[in-house]
């Protein structure tokens, strides 16, 4: 009876050590399972790139400051059309003149005579041709008669028209001649100021139309001309019809408005640049032909741009690029356009919206659909 008791019990605690060890197992392959999928969740979160982001900040348009020179509305130099001797002048740089106004008088001995030669070969033309008029009449009536041939008669009629256009040459010198004579008189070409005189009495005048041999320079200064050149990158701010502020060193604190008049359509292969022209009004005569001066372009109704750092823009042979990062953390590059480069922040002119949130440093080899950690200390 001892010895059946005893039995039971031994096999109880068999099955008990048993289910211990198999506990133990069991536990432990669940720890190393956990410990595993804990060490390849880690290993996967190391090998994600941290990243940091920036928003889009928004660039008002305030104005465009470059350098420009002002120009005379109309500008003539006026040259000398006959040779002779200035005999005297009587309007000096800086005076006003009328349209007509006569400037100076040139004197001018051999065109004088040339004319009265012309005049004494016409006098001879046409009595020659008064003669073969009168030699072809006689012709025609003894031709009626049959006394000369028919052949003779158009023999003096051809040379009667031969002698009318000697005469028709030689009225047309004398016209000629007379022509040149007005321009003895030199007078201004419209209502402005003389800016330049270069000559005086006595001095030989001849006829040309080289550089620096004009005797004087008429400049319409009521509305001035001024030319600027503007950077391709900064076209889109330009309009004809703009308003823009004119400054001279001379007159600091002093703001003259301008009027943007045309663009030359053409940029400038060497300097990047486009041509343009505005006009200002100079009724009080305070702005100078030929001053640099200072063109500030006023920004209005040019709507605000999108910025980011220059550290935020991807450069290679796909373009400008950025790259934006949406809630899961995926990665999307996106082509944008360089509108201009304000030094510490880029404006765009395409290509990103202001609610987007933008890599503000990019870590090469970087592409679209790649997984990245948002670092969250330095979002913003």
């Amino acid at each position: 009876m001892p010895v059946q008791t005893f039995r039971p019990r031994r096999h109880l605690f068999t099955m008990t050590v048993v289910a211990v060890a198999v506990a133990i197992v069991v536990i432990g392959l669940v720890d190393r399972r956990t410990q595993a999928n804990q060490l390849q969740e880690h290993a996967a979160r190391q090998g994600l790139a941290t990243v940091s982001l920036v928003s889009p900040s928004t660039v008002t348009h305030t104005t465009l400051q470059l350098p420009g020179r002002i120009e005379a509305w109309s500008r003539a130099p006026i040259y000398a059309r006959v040779s002779g001797y200035l005999t005297h002048w009587s309007v000096d740089i800086g005076g006003s003149v009328k349209a007509g106004q006569v400037l100076a008088e040139i004197e001018t001995p051999d065109l004088d005579q040339q004319l009265l030669q012309a005049k004494a070969e016409l006098v001879t033309a046409r009595s020659e041709a008064n003669q073969a008029a009168s030699t072809a009449r006689r012709w025609q009536l003894l031709a009626q008669s049959q006394a000369v041939s028919q052949q003779e008669v158009e023999e003096r009629t051809s040379d009667l028209a031969s002698k009318r256009s000697v005469v028709n040459a030689l009225q047309a010198n004398v016209e000629r001649a007379q022509v040149l004579q007005r321009y003895k008189r030199i007078v201004a070409p419209f209502d402005g100021i003389v800016t330049a005189r270069n000559t005086d009495i006595g001095s030989l005048i001849n006829v040309g139309m080289t550089p620096g041999s004009e005797l004087f320079v008429v400049s319409d200064v009521q509305r001035l001309r001024v030319y600027v050149n503007v950077p391709q990158r900064q076209l889109a701010f330009i309009r004809p019809g703009g308003q823009a502020r004119i400054l001279v060193p001379e007159r600091p604190g002093k703001i003259y408005g301008a009027t943007v008049e045309s663009l030359s359509q053409a940029v400038d292969i060497g300097s990047g640049s486009m041509r343009v022209q505005l006009s200002v009004d100079n009724a009080e005569g305070e702005l100078l032909p030929g001053a640099f001066t200072s063109v500030r372009f006023e920004s209005s109704g040019i709507a605000d741009g999108v910025g980011l750092p220059p550290s935020a823009l991807i450069i290679g042979k796909n373009g400008v690029q950025v790259a934006t990062v949406d809630l899961a953390g995926i990665v999307q590059l996106k082509p944008v356009v360089i509108a201009r480069d304000h030094g510490t922040v880029i404006e765009l002119a395409d290509g990103l919206a202001k609610d987007q949130q933008v890599i503000a440093n990019p870590p090469d080899g970087l592409a679209s659909g790649d997984h990245v950690r948002i670092a969250t200390d330095a979002k913003g």
